[in-house]
């Protein structure tokens, strides 16, 4: 069984220099239907005006990153990290026992567009934490990103989530293998795919419980994440 979230039903929110559509519950935007997807809380895609962003706040007790779309993304926290993202990269930040950051387009002629994107840690009052990950070349369809274990270069989350990025050109295919008590979540960022008999256009997203392995076929040139949730 495969649930669909479309991009038009989103929660919206205008705020001049930002403009963000939330799939799950978020700030003014309430919707008891959509509070998230298992450990996953929040996935909001923003553009963010030239020069713009957001001033130093706190975050406690969830894992919180960003994948960058368009332009480009200022970091900086209180742990000490401060680097600019580019298209295709992505920051995760521990919040754990407690940090302030600041996230900022460092361009003042182009926007930013990126996804800012929560999950519940699997355990409170931890450390906080910074990683990044940055594509090397990568030319596969999929390609892990995130990982509890920090595989094959992921970034490490603190919670049993794994997220892999997806490019596919049209008519080009990847599959996953969801395995019992999983949830897995395809969230298009970009571009269009098929999942199953179910076609997902760029803000879309589908999700499924249902154990076994699914094909996501891209039906133009796609950019996509994929969670695989306990």
């Amino acid at each position: 069984m495969i649930t669909i979230r479309r991009s038009h039903e989103r929660g919206h929110a205008d705020h001049g220099w930002l403009k963000s559509q939330h799939t799950f519950s978020f700030a003014d935007y309430y919707e008891p239907a959509h509070m998230g997807f298992r450990s996953l809380r929040v996935i909001n895609e923003d553009r963010i005006a030239p020069g713009m962003g957001f001033g130093t706040h706190p975050h406690r007790d969830m894992e919180i990153f960003s994948y960058v779309l368009d332009g480009a993304l200022e970091h900086k926290d209180s742990m000490g990290n401060g680097s600019v993202l580019r298209p295709g990269q992505i920051q995760l930040m521990s919040a754990g026992t407690g940090v302030t950051h600041s996230e900022f387009n460092p361009d003042r002629k182009a926007p930013g567009h990126f996804l800012q994107i929560w999950i519940q840690p699997n355990e409170r009052g931890i450390a906080p934490s910074y990683t990044e990950w940055h594509p090397a070349g990568e030319s596969a369809a999929k390609v892990l990103v995130i990982s509890p274990d920090g595989r094959d270069r992921s970034a490490t989350i603190h919670q049993d989530a794994s997220v892999w990025r997806i490019q596919l050109q049209p008519g080009e295919s990847t599959t996953h293998e969801l395995a019992d008590g999983r949830g897995a979540w395809v969230q298009v960022m970009r571009g269009a795919l098929t999942m199953g008999n179910t076609t997902l256009a760029a803000g879309d997203a589908a999700s499924t419980e249902t154990p076994g392995t699914f094909t996501l076929t891209a039906t133009e040139a796609t950019e996509a994440l994929l969670f695989d949730l306990r």
